[in-house]
């Protein structure tokens, strides 16, 4: 006999009584499935952004669907593998119906090969698709590299159409510079952003023949520095049309373009972000703001990558662009609101994007991303592999989020509207983000005594002078050292982490000052530790100018050569800023979320980084990286994850799915007894995007208990009706025989 869960329980009984619409079992339901919801108990609640998403239940209503990567072809019929910092343009020609994508230079075929045995490489790989979903490979637009460019490459197609010509704007990562050892090579002058035209996006291009953005100092810098002048961006407000560009090493810039889009004003120039935060701009026009999408940290560390796409608003062009909370770009406490990072699924290093609009006005985003099982393009080799991703973007009180919150997808999707007449899929779902249940006291410490609770241990004691409690905190002077398996490691206070999922929450501030340079890297905040090795790390860090809050990962041991740290950024610094930690699980590997806030109320969601199931680290706090200064921990809470009732998904998830048992941690020398905690039911095997949080288990009961009781009440609810029809019966045939 088939168990029953709580819900189907209920359900049932509900039914039989004549209560309860036939839309609430998932039988002929058409309600659209709540985003990531499952029905497996009473205490599923809607999945989190960090979770899988799984939007892809919700009935579709555009004709097609697609799941990513987008799918490429090369002229031959063999796939391309990636297609790094894309552009996406519509055709201006009505007898073109199409739109064309264009791709930073990058091999496309791990099989193919030059003479030399090298990977062959494409100049600007170009595509063309009537979908927005497949794309066939038309030409490379730069297959000759410019004289002027000498021997850099060229990153970052920005394609616009202006004045009856297509321009393509392109990074020039190295330019012809003076030959100052009078050796007859010339100096690398410097990146720069150059310019070819065409009458078709298929091209053939001509390039201008020199930048249309010169090589130049950092802004404030040494005039012999030269900035990233990288990641090209066009667009025309007003009529005037301007250009964007820049990365970390200079920030983010903007100046004038002229009418033909062939050079520049360097009077104009405005500063939009501050350095060492953001690149690859993007700015989209809606509702009478300007959207400024910026590319955070790393997009190549293969599968450590924790690349991500971010936003500010402003009224202008030219800025000032500030953040929800209103933090500006420009900021030391650098703003800007998470728009697009891994979510647990396969797709970390989300980020460098572009916008496409379909025939029924709904915009997407189109980006890169790498695939964590699958990062690089050679086996052995570490050049990291970016194929092309695409997901709605649903505007949310006049901020962009990528499908309601829930991030990369990796299940089939209601595809683009692309033929005339057809329906637009219903907007997304908005994700609800984790909450913290019941506060498990024994793990929790309000720092209102004088020393550390119990709980806590050290691995590797600094000087007792260093630290302390007191008035409500506890206080951590910042290390020298860094957290690693180098020598002079920093050292940690840990307790032990709860059974199941859980979230940790700190308050921190870190004494560096809010604004300058350099406290290169000063952190203070929580890391879930496992070894020196191995750890993820939520931290407010000083790097450079700004000061960010930081959720990075840690693995070993890797082979040589290969990464063994990637690292995200998330929402803004304050005074005192709130840092928590997520742990949930699907049926194969822990799913860690970070999440910071100013406030304490409104967070924004970091990413998630995932460690294989049977790891079980302990929670930690670190301050590091840097002597000088102090780290102040407000308090430590530890809870489970709340509960809250959902609707149900669409198609009902089998109600007999076992549930993962609890995770049993490793003892290590200086753990202490491990306090039961939330352990949430996994998610059916095959189907990652149903990970779900909340347990009945902080009751006491599990849900296959709750299940087989609310089966027999079901049961004794028909056996009532039965009672009830054989009395009647009884009764009638008292009265006949009368």
């Amino acid at each position: 006999m088939r168990k029953l869960s709580l819900a189907a329980g209920f359900t049932a009984a509900a039914l039989l009584l004549g209560v309860a619409p036939a839309a609430a079992a998932g039988a002929g339901s058409t309600q659209p499935a709540t985003t990531g919801a499952t029905t497996t108990s009473a205490a599923t609640t809607v999945a989190p952004a960090s979770a899988i998403a799984a939007s892809g239940a919700r009935a579709a209503v555009a004709a097609d669907t697609f799941t990513n990567p987008l799918t490429l072809t090369l002229a031959d019929g063999r796939p391309a593998e990636q297609c790094a910092d894309p552009d996406v343009i519509r055709s201006a020609d009505p007898a073109d119906a199409a739109w064309y994508l264009f791709c930073t230079r990058d091999a496309l075929d791990s099989e193919e090969k030059n003479p030399d045995g090298s990977l062959r490489f494409y100049s600007i790989p170009t595509y063309r698709s009537t979908d927005l979903v497949t794309w066939t490979f038309v030409t490379e637009a730069l297959p000759e590299k410019p004289a002027w460019i000498n021997d850099g490459d060229m990153w970052a197609p920005d394609v616009v159409f202006l004045n009856g010509k297509y321009n393509l704007y392109y990074t020039a990562t190295k330019t012809v510079g003076p030959d100052t050892n009078g050796d007859g090579v010339p100096d690398d002058g410097g990146a720069a952003i150059g310019v070819a035209t065409s009458d078709s996006p298929a091209g053939p291009w001509t390039d201008s023949g020199g930048p249309v953005v010169a090589p130049a100092a950092p802004p404030g810098g040494n005039p012999n520095d030269r900035r990233w002048t990288f990641d090209p961006e066009v667009i025309t407000a007003d009529g005037q049309n301007y250009i964007y560009y820049g990365s970390y090493f200079g920030g983010l810039s903007v100046r004038e373009l002229s009418a033909d889009g062939l050079t520049t004003d360097p009077a104009t120039q405005v500063q939009i972000s501050i350095s060492n935060r953001y690149e690859g701009t993007n700015v989209v026009e809606h509702d009478g703001y300007y959207y400024l999408l910026g590319s955070a940290t790393n997009c190549c560390a293969g599968p450590l990558t924790g690349y991500g796409v971010f936003v500010g608003r402003s009224t202008s062009p030219t800025g000032p662009f500030v953040d929800k909370t209103g933090t500006s770009l420009l900021a030391g406490r650098v703003g800007g609101t998470p728009l697009l990072h891994q979510n647990g699924n396969r797709w970390i290093g989300t980020g460098h994007n572009t916008m496409a609009t379909d025939l029924a006005g709904t915009s997407w985003i189109v980006y890169h991303a790498v695939d964590r099982n699958d990062p690089y393009m050679v086996e052995g080799e570490t050049y990291t592999k970016r194929p092309v991703l695409m997901d709605r973007i649903d505007w949310v009180d006049g901020w962009p989020t990528v499908r309601g919150g829930a991030g990369p997808s990796d299940t089939p999707q209601p595809a683009p509207v692309t033929v005339a007449g057809q329906a637009a899929a219903p907007a997304s779902a908005p994700v609800v983000q984790p909450q913290p249940g019941e506060t498990i006291a024994a793990l929790s410490d309000d720092f209102d005594g004088d020393a550390l609770g119990a709980q806590w241990s050290w691995i590797r004691q600094p000087d007792a002078s260093s630290f302390g409690v007191a008035d409500g905190s506890f206080s951590f002077d910042t290390q020298a050292g860094d957290l690693g398996p180098e020598a002079n490691a920093a050292g940690l206070v840990t307790e032990a982490a709860p059974e199941g999922d859980y979230v940790v929450e700190t308050r921190v501030s870190v004494n560096v000052p809010a604004e300058g340079c350099c406290q290169n890297y000063v952190q203070g905040g929580i890391v879930l530790y496992t070894d020196d090795g191995n750890f993820i790390k939520h931290a407010v860090s000083s790097i450079w100018e700004t000061r960010q809050t930081e959720f990075a990962k840690r693995q070993s041991p890797v082979p040589a050569g290969y990464p063994v740290y990637g690292n995200g950024v998330g929402g803004p610094v304050g005074d005192e800023t709130y840092l928590r930690i997520v742990r949930q699980h699907s049926a194969t590997e822990n799913l860690y979320t970070g999440y910071t806030s100013l406030d304490g109320q409104t967070w924004d969601e970091s990413g998630t980084w995932t460690t294989p199931l049977g790891v079980t680290p302990r929670i930690g706090l670190v301050s590091m990286a840097g002597a000088g200064f102090t780290t102040t921990f407000d308090y430590v809470r530890v809870s489970g994850l709340a509960a809250a009732p959902v609707e149900p998904t669409e198609p009902p998830v089998d109600p007999t799915t076992p549930p993962v048992p609890p995770v049993t941690p490793t003892p290590s020398a200086t753990a202490v007894p491990i306090v039961p905690g939330a352990t949430s039911s996994a998610a059916p095997a095959g189907d990652p995007d149903a990970i779900r949080r909340g347990s009945l288990s902080q009751t006491g009961a599990d849900g296959s208990t709750l299940g087989l009781v609310a089966g027999i009440a079901a049961l004794l609810v028909v056996a009532g009706l039965v009672l009830v029809l054989l009395r009647r019966r009884a009764a009638k045939r008292s009265t006949d025989r009368g």
